[in-house]
């Protein structure tokens, strides 16, 4: 009798029934969107930010004095000591690898172009001898892994944000071939290619497939490297009055073969809070664990400093603190869009509620009359309700999958996927949200008097 009384109502009263669900199924569809973009908008975001640059850099702990200002090191380029490029494969063999996803060396020298003739858009010009920054780091390296296996990694990845036209650099030397008539040909070791910084090309008149030489002066020596240029390089710093080249070519001329100056690392990152600022040495061992178990930036900070010796790894705090904020107010308006939208549907189901109340006063009166008490009243009206509640969040959860794969295409280029967790969180939030929008108006409803109502008072 029961289920035949809960039925009977939706039968008889199928307008309102139908408006509730509506209202429950909008407010759902909202929050479910909501939800689903707010559990995926953190490995969304952090993937986006990569484009801001390296989120660490990482430096010879021998350099106790470091002059660094908004991020820029305005020490000597030759000064301080250095590190082995042969630890950076075991940054892939830290804790949180697959969140290192780029990372490249740096070693910078000064050098100096010699006077030149260059030919300019209408007359010959005399370029005099001016310094230069010459900077060694990979473009696209391949590294060997100590599983086997090879990531590929550069400057390309760690700063997707350099603006270059034309091409990077090859790491390797290129075999080109050479014709020795009437011998025949031979493959020998070409010149290394580079890019120019784009200030340094206008000046100069450099463009791509053209050679430039220079003449390192910082190491004492006066070895002269040609290169072949397959690009220009914009940056809006000092890159651009500088030549880019491959590593090994730079550690050659600076007499520093296998070692690097500094390495940029770009890892995919959780906002940090207050727990983790904290300083690992004054953790308690559970506290510890819980923090390295987490992708803080200082965690992952800390792994790679255990598995590179001699190393100070510090995090670029601009880029950090400038991803955390972002994402933290991403995630406050979500959750703000999801409180709106569950307030809304409240409201909706009260005022639905109360009105279907007011309507069925002679039948619940009647019910009273015939000796249902006022929980078996409020039972049954409650049964309705969440029988609306399941209908309208598992009609809202198919639509907000469709709205938050609209808006995942739209701003990440990339849909959601469904969650069972958000269909079980939607349908506890509906039943929730009716319940609570329907509560005054089922107290009012086990309080009437049976009498009074007959009496059509």
């Amino acid at each position: 009798m029961f289920l035949r009384l809960v039925a009977d109502s939706f039968t008889r009263r199928p307008r309102r029934k139908l408006l509730t669900a509506a209202a429950l199924s909008l407010g759902m569809a909202v929050v479910t969107a909501a939800l689903s973009v707010s559990l995926d908008v953190g490995d969304r975001l952090a993937s986006e930010f990569r484009s801001l640059g390296a989120n660490l850099v990482v430096t010879p702990a021998a350099d106790s004095l470091p002059l660094e200002i908004g991020g820029v090191d305005y020490r000597p380029v030759n000064a301080g000591a250095y590190l082995p490029d042969s630890d950076l494969p075991k940054i892939k063999t830290v804790f949180w690898h697959n969140n290192i996803i780029a990372f490249a060396p740096v070693l910078e020298i000064s050098a100096t172009l010699p006077r030149a003739t260059t030919v300019g858009p209408k007359t010959k010009l005399e370029q005099p001898e001016i310094p230069i920054l010459l900077i060694g780091t990979w473009a696209s390296k391949k590294v060997p892994l100590p599983d086997g296996g090879t990531f590929v990694t550069g400057i390309a990845k760690t700063n997707p944000w350099f603006q270059i036209k034309g091409r990077w650099f090859s790491d390797e030397t290129p075999i080109v071939r050479k014709e020795f008539p009437p011998y025949g040909h031979s493959y020998l070791p070409g010149s290394p290619e580079c890019v120019v910084g784009e200030k340094l090309a206008a000046r100069r008149y450099f463009f791509a497939d053209q050679a430039v030489v220079s003449v390192i002066s910082a190491t004492g020596s006066q070895d002269m490297q040609v290169c072949d240029i397959t690009g220009t390089v914009s940056t809006g710093g000092p890159e651009d009055e500088a030549v880019i080249m491959p590593l090994a070519t730079v550690q050659r001329l600076a007499g520093r073969g296998g070692q690097y100056r500094k390495l940029y690392v770009s890892a995919l990152t959780k906002p940090e809070d207050d727990f983790a600022r904290r300083d690992p040495k004054t953790m308690k061992p559970d506290e510890f664990e819980r923090w390295s178990c987490s992708p803080y930036v200082s965690s992952i900070a800390y792994s790679i400093k255990e598995v590179l010796p001699g190393s100070d790894v510090r995090v670029i705090r601009r880029v950090a603190e400038g991803e955390g904020a972002i994402l933290t107010r991403v995630r406050a308006l979500l959750w703000l869009v999801t409180f709106a939208a569950l307030l809304a549907a409240a409201l909706a189901v009260g005022a639905s509620s109360a009105a279907s109340v007011m309507e069925r006063r002679t039948e619940i009166g009647l019910m009273k009359a015939l000796g249902a008490g006022s929980v078996t009243v409020g039972f049954l009206l409650a049964a309705e309700q969440l029988v609306l509640a399941f209908v309208g969040g598992g009609v809202g959860f198919s639509l907000g999958i469709i709205l938050a794969r609209l808006i995942g295409l739209k701003i990440f280029g990339v849909a959601p996927a469904p969650s069972l967790l958000v269909l079980v969180a939607i349908l506890a939030l509906a039943a929730g949200v009716t319940l609570l929008g329907s509560a005054i108006p089922l107290r009012r409803a086990s309080r009437y008097e049976p009498a009074p109502i007959l009496r059509g008072e």
